[in-house]
């Protein structure tokens, strides 16, 4: 897989991906990740990328032209377009989850953009296949979020992580539960132990208990909807 981030802030990136799962991926050639600087596009002896608002209003806003130019240059024109996305990372895009991470990996290239300033000019949506946002919570710039991103796709790969350790996560295919709690050795520390069933040796009962905290855990997170009016 190919990953393709077009950033302000290429430097950015110079530690996360250095270290752990994703730094495996990449020596093992199971992903690529390049990183392409949007001012190397900008406009005049500065290299200029965005511009005061139309119609007013606070901060500047990045230019469609200058990341369209960007785009054009990364696309691979010889995949179909069920094998790539290019994708803007956006306070307005749709809630970023963990089965968006699976369609994600399933794809040849994949294309973010990172929105920085007050935002990206409204017709760069004719350009991009898809709006992502983490959270319902505003960032500096999008250089965060396509951390994010990257790790949660990467390790759904092919070869990166041990056979059955994806699917048995929170949020895997194979449950929309999080995860029972789990606990090591001391089995006791500052009077606190470890529950009696998980060193009872029984699996059937372990089994029954992971099962029903994984249930309790999941409820308790999942936060409550209003009841309508009378």
């Amino acid at each position: 897989m190919k990953i393709t981030i077009l950033t302000l802030f290429p430097k950015m990136f110079s530690g996360p991906f250095d270290y752990s799962i994703v730094k495996k991926a990449r020596e093992k050639q199971l992903v690529e990740i390049n990183f392409v600087d949007i001012r190397d596009f900008g406009l005049g002896k500065h290299k200029i990328v965005d511009d005061k608002p139309y119609g007013g209003g606070q901060g500047m806003i990045l230019r469609v032209d200058v990341l369209k130019k960007a785009i054009d240059l990364v696309v691979d024109k010889k995949l179909r377009k069920n094998e790539q996305k290019i994708v803007l990372l956006s306070p307005s895009g749709r809630t970023y989850t963990q089965k968006t991470a699976g369609d994600f990996s399933k794809l040849k290239h994949l294309i973010l953009i990172c929105g920085h300033y007050e935002g990206v000019d409204e017709r760069i949506k004719k350009f991009i296949n898809l709006e992502i946002s983490i959270g319902n919570y505003v960032l500096t710039g999008g250089e965060i979020p396509a951390m994010v991103i990257v790790d949660s796709v990467v390790r759904l790969l092919k070869g990166v992580l041990k056979a059955g350790v994806v699917e048995n996560e929170s949020f895997s295919q194979n449950s929309s539960a999080l995860e029972y709690p789990q606990y090591t050795r001391p089995e006791a520390f500052e009077n606190i132990k470890v529950p009696t069933i998980l060193t009872s040796g029984n699996h059937q009962k372990i089994a029954e208990w992971n099962k029903n905290e994984s249930f309790k855990r999941s409820k308790k997170a999942t936060p409550q909807k209003p009841k309508p009016r009378e």
